[in-house]
């Protein structure tokens, strides 16, 4: 038989573990709701419930000859060698954004082969490349 005090604190280890699943429940499914991962142009074409108008990211290489610059935007195409979305942004890009290199744009998709980026994501020195981005392309270039 248990004694009170052994009673207690199993009543109170309970309830602090009950506690705790229920903030992990509730910091993990906040997290979920903010955190943008980003796709590679294939795999916005390869999606049949993309979400048009809605925060996210797309990332792949900028296409060698695609960047064109007017007064008040900047478009270049952002391909992982399989598919390409042209991408449209106002603002100042960072200054290793260049054509051929890794990009990530944040914004919205317009359709399926046009992106309005609110930001451009280019802040790495000139030889690294983002793993995911690594592996789509080592995929698409056989």
């Amino acid at each position: 038989m248990l004694t009170k005090k052994v009673k207690k604190r199993i009543i109170f280890l309970t309830f602090i573990f009950i506690l705790s699943v229920f903030a992990v429940f509730f910091i993990l499914n906040s997290l979920k709701k903010n955190i943008l991962y980003f796709s590679s142009p294939t795999e916005i074409k390869q999606k049949e419930d993309i979400p048009f108008g809605k925060a996210m990211r797309v990332g792949g290489m900028v296409k060698k000859g695609s960047i064109t610059i007017n007064q008040k935007n900047i478009q270049f195409t952002v391909t992982d060698f399989e598919n390409e979305i042209l991408v449209s942004y106002s603002g100042t890009v960072p200054n290793l954004f260049a054509e051929g290199k890794g990009v990530v744009a944040e914004g919205k998709l317009s359709d399926k082969n046009f992106f309005i980026a609110s930001r451009i994501l280019a802040k790495h020195d000139e030889n690294y490349m983002p793993p995911e981005i690594k592996e789509i392309i080592k995929k698409n270039a056989k």
